[in-house]
């Protein structure tokens, strides 16, 4: 009885603490002018990747993981932009309450935010990002076999050599 009594108080106390977090009394610490230009970066290119490092020198492996799947794609400069958040601190905290996901790399797509590295791997995983893509015009629909289908692979590790994921 006592158990079932102290779950139900913390289910309250977890649903009151996320609903606080999520309320725009919290939502104090970053700016409308930081949130501005958060949501000008995620909508200027239909793919954004805000990162630790940059695509050529990601600075974590995580990062590193979440390029290397985008890379799978041949997606093309002009539809793919990164941003590298340890070059500002307000960009790598304001990113977190924007999106409400507290790590980084954080991928969005068309302006929507998809997921971190576990979302895009998963993603990845069961073809759902290609589709994704896809359907946002990011890459052409694959016809046949032009390109790998990256859901028939188990893990990342089948598709991109384990040297190069850099601690995934």
């Amino acid at each position: 009885m006592f158990q079932s009594a102290l779950r139900t108080s913390l289910s309250l106390h977890r649903s009151t603490v996320s609903s606080c977090l999520r309320s725009q009394t919290f939502r104090r610490f970053l700016s409308q002018e930081s949130r501005t230009k958060i949501q000008a970066a995620v909508t200027e290119y239909p793919v954004v990747l805000f990162m630790k490092g940059n695509p050529e020198q990601p600075m974590c492996g995580f990062s590193r993981g979440v390029v290397k799947i985008l890379s799978a794609f041949d997606i093309p400069p002009e539809k793919f932009k990164t941003y590298n958040v340890l070059e500002d601190l307000e960009l790598r905290t304001g990113i977190k309450e924007f999106s409400e996901w507290p790590t980084i790399p954080q991928l969005y797509v068309n302006g929507e935010f998809v997921g971190g590295s576990d979302i895009a791997l998963s993603m990845f995983q069961s073809g759902e990002l290609e589709t994704l893509l896809e359907q946002h015009g990011v890459i052409p629909k694959a016809v046949g076999k032009l390109r790998p289908y990256p859901h028939q692979y188990r893990t990342l590790h089948e598709h991109i050599p384990t040297r190069q994921l850099g601690g995934l």
